[in-house]
């Protein structure tokens, strides 16, 4: 199977009438900034979110605000808001400014700080949980924070699971050195039972978790 011409024909059916990463990116005007996610991340967040109905999200991990962005723009539809967490000011300074640029401010709550200290301090739960932070040791150590805030019946998704199989260049050390947590996290989530869940090969490997 190849899965390069899969992709470019599934990402062809999208183009038309869709906010793209690479258009996204190109209007930004920061040019330093952590990854975001894929087209067809973007587009799966969004079916979860129309399937769903979240009325409250949480994602931890802002960057730019892509994802954000593509989210807020389902629950703008039916009145629902997203509280987002970035630890850099600038990035997030940048990320207020592309939230208002897409019209979809007033959905959004952006809290600048280290992710496990602001969600420390919360007590309100969500419908939905995104996590796609830089540091991926976080996966594994805030899953009981993670478990605390989710409401039963609520969704775990987290993006980059896929790491652990990847083949990275031996002198990629930051991107090497994510693959033991990111697999620690994988093994976590599969045998935790209070998730039902799978990881699914889309992006860089995106897991689905659902609160019993």
């Amino acid at each position: 199977m190849d899965f390069a011409k899969i992709g470019t024909y599934i990402e062809g059916l999208y183009q038309k009438g869709k906010l793209t990463q690479k258009q996204y990116t190109e209007a930004t005007e920061l040019k330093e900034f952590g990854a975001v996610v894929d087209d067809d991340v973007a587009r799966m967040l969004q079916v979860l979110i129309t399937l769903t109905r979240p009325r409250k999200i949480l994602e931890i991990g802002t960057s730019i605000g892509f994802s954000t962005v593509s989210m807020a723009k389902v629950i703008k539809q039916y009145g629902g808001t997203i509280v987002t967490i970035e630890m850099d000011e600038k990035v997030a300074e940048q990320a207020a400014k592309n939230f208002a640029r897409e019209g979809v401010k007033e959905q959004i709550e952006l809290k600048i700080g280290e992710a496990r200290a602001v969600t420390a301090g919360m007590s309100e739960e969500f419908d939905l949980i995104f996590q796609d932070v830089g540091d991926k040791k976080l996966y594994g150590e805030m899953l009981e924070d993670y478990l605390r805030l989710l409401k039963p019946g609520g969704l775990l998704v987290a993006e980059d699971t896929l790491f652990p199989v990847f083949d990275f260049d031996p002198e990629c050390g930051y991107l090497n050195s994510m693959c033991e947590p990111l697999d620690a996290f994988n093994k976590k989530i599969a045998d935790c039972p209070q998730f039902e869940s799978t990881l699914l090969p889309i992006g860089d490997g995106f897991t689905v978790a659902v609160k019993k």
